[in-house]
């Protein structure tokens, strides 16, 4: 029989500071990063009973060592969720939070939950990008795809050849732009809210604290970025300086119907309006968000003059400004993240699709005037996500 789809709204979110890989997460393990984040926000929405939980949906790249043995699930029960609560595992590379969150919140919209929790982890010291990994031997003998399609600096470097007019230059600007605006959103407290403190521990220094993010470099110039070397091809465009680096970290959110955050006293940030992903060519993986968001703002009925707000996440430089080519949009656009971008902060991977939506929903509290915004992110292997969020504050809702 035909049902209707019920609304979808983001509670709110949290996350860990993001370590440099091998940083000050170095003896941490990857699940107590994301146990932090699912208790903190239990603690945060306390009118929200355990038991009320339907799911826990965790994403994870390498799914292995202290990121397996089906990490939702784990999680749930190490935070202290009671063991009806069941969980698991999502891998959709850098998109795995973000698929974390769709996949649930369809589940949300059909009827099957509640209330959920979704988010993800990567600790990259301890399993660096592509560990275990066996690729069919037909994906290269076949040409299915080039084999730089498998290093994702290299691809930033094609994505620089089919766009020629994003220079180096203009990815060194960019990057350094995105390092200012995180040390302002720092200075403004505007970051430190939605981070949760983790206690970490150092054979050589003893007991610590991690209290703010290890990656940005606020002193960041231009004519520093220029002298970085190219590690990916000879002479080439793509530097640490102009991406984002390799990190540690974990995000988690809850998700609710509308009516169940409102029979649980829970006060949305967000209300999910549409989301999309897509296949590019793998060999250009950072075009996926252009594709992605074609796809959802014709879902949504919405045109990008909509959207009032849009969360890149950074992977590189290039496949930011070639986002900003396609739509028409300025670099230094003041809808285009606001606060810094994973340049500045760090890409833990599988985490990154909900830093960018607690992100989006801190600027939905203090920009009203604004009704939608985007989170987008490219995806290894070929493809992109995007969703369209709405703002609950938005001053012409009434």
């Amino acid at each position: 029989m035909p049902r209707e789809l019920r609304d979808v709204v983001f509670v709110d979110g949290v996350r860990t500071p993001f370590g440099k890989a091998g940083g000050m997460y170095a003896e941490t393990r990857a699940d107590d990063l994301v146990i932090k984040c699912i208790r903190e926000l239990l603690r945060r929405n306390a009118s929200l009973p355990a038991d009320r939980v339907d799911d826990v949906a965790i994403a994870a790249t390498t799914q292995t060592g202290d990121q397996g043995l089906t990490i939702g699930r784990t999680a749930a029960l190490l935070a202290g969720l009671p063991k009806t609560v069941p969980g698991f595992a999502v891998d959709r590379m850098c998109a795995g939070a973000m698929t974390a969150v769709t996949t649930t919140a369809s589940g949300i919209a059909f009827g099957a939950y509640d209330v959920v929790i979704a988010g993800g982890v990567e600790h990259m010291g301890h399993h660096p990008m592509g560990e275990g990994v066996d690729p069919n031997p037909r994906i290269i003998s076949e040409k299915l795809v080039d084999p730089s399609a498998l290093v994702m600096g290299q691809t930033a470097e094609n994505l620089h050849d089919r766009f020629p007019g994003i220079s180096k230059e203009r990815a060194d600007a960019y990057a350094a732009a995105s390092q200012r605006k995180l040390a302002k959103a720092y200075a403004d407290n505007t970051i430190q809210p939605d981070l949760v403190p983790v206690a970490t521990r150092s054979t050589d220094e003893g007991w610590g604290l991690a209290t703010v993010d290890e990656p940005p470099r606020p002193d960041t110039t231009v004519e520093g970025l220029a002298q970085l070397r190219t590690p990916f091809r000879p002479h080439g465009r793509v530097t640490a300086g102009n991406a984002a680096g390799l990190n540690d970290g974990a995000t988690a959110c809850l998700l609710a119907s509308e009516e169940a955050a409102k029979e649980l006293g829970l006060t949305p940030k967000m209300r999910l309006v549409a989301y999309s992903f897509v296949g590019v060519e793998p060999e250009v993986m950072g075009e996926g968000p252009i594709p992605a968001t074609e796809k959802v703002l014709a879902k949504a009925g919405l045109t990008m003059d909509d959207i009032g707000l849009i969360e890149i996440n950074e992977a590189f430089a290039v496949q930011v400004l070639a986002f900003c080519d396609h739509f028409g949009l300025r670099e230094d656009d003041a809808r285009l993240n606001p606060y810094g971008g994973a340049i500045a902060v760090g890409h833990p991977l599988a985490s990154s699709g909900v830093r960018l939506m607690l992100q989006l929903a801190r600027e939905f509290e203090d920009r009203p005037d604004v009704r939608y915004g985007l989170t987008t992110l490219c995806v290894g292997i070929g493809m992109g996500g995007s969703v369209v969020w709405e703002n609950p504050h938005w001053q012409g809702a009434a």
